[in-house]
């Protein structure tokens, strides 16, 4: 199976009700976005994060049933990442200016969308992204690509935990550690906190942002 990626910007909408903004401007921005591009919202499932607590790698395999979660219907899961082994079933993540990392291994077909930010990496979150697949989906990690997406750079993110790095090194860095090939991760160039076609969360407390907001990725795996 092959892998289908897309991502939305700051022309979509925001993808997530900010500080207790519009929620039904939000949904109907997932839908249009979602049916704009040829994907049906009924199958398609949000990554939903929660910061609280102390886990930031809250990993999860759901089938065919979560179809909607959060999307159609209130979200039931709170996860760092999912996975579906399906085609079909699309998997929804907003961002401000964290990576949305597509893991897919096309032997075993599985996809995986996780989120990597601040609190997942310095809790080696692409490391410990890999290790779920292994330890549940006995994968190959020198079978898996990896996609990272648009994140805000080291100039206005760095992070202190890893000597100033970005985001997409210190990612990078752990998917190699687990085992990935350095040729099968694809980083998107795009500099959310430069890019004015994105939502920057760092860059509207700056004051340099009208609005604040979030993007999505969405995957899936084809037929």
């Amino acid at each position: 199976m092959a892998v289908v990626i897309i991502n939305s910007t700051l022309l979509d909408g925001s993808m997530q009700s900010i500080h207790s903004g519009n929620l039904a401007q939000a949904n109907q921005s997932r839908t249009d976005f979602l049916n704009k591009n040829g994907i049906q919202p009924e199958a398609t499932t949000l990554v939903r994060l929660k910061y609280e607590g102390d886990d930031y790698c809250r990993y999860a395999t759901i089938d065919d049933t979560f179809k909607g979660d959060g999307i159609v219907r209130e979200s039931t899961v709170v996860n760092d990442a999912l996975v579906v082994t399906r085609p079909q079933h699309a998997l929804f993540l907003p961002l401000a200016d964290c990576i949305g990392a597509v893991l897919h291994d096309p032997v075993k077909n599985i996809l995986m969308v996780s989120h990597l930010g601040r609190h997942n990496l310095e809790q080696y979150g692409g490391t410990r992204s890999v290790e779920f697949l292994q330890e549940h989906h006995n994968v190959d990690p020198q079978d898996v690509t990896v996609w990272l997406s648009p994140a805000a750079g080291k100039s206005n993110y760095p992070l202190f935990e890893f000597n100033n790095r970005s985001m997409h090194e210190v990612a990078m860095e752990q998917f190699i550690r687990a085992g990935i090939r350095a040729e099968n991760i694809d980083i998107s160039p795009i500099d959310s906190s430069q890019d004015a076609n994105y939502y920057s969360h760092n860059q509207f407390l700056k004051g340099r942002r009208d609005n604040d907001g979030r993007f999505a990725v969405v995957a899936f795996m084809t037929d």
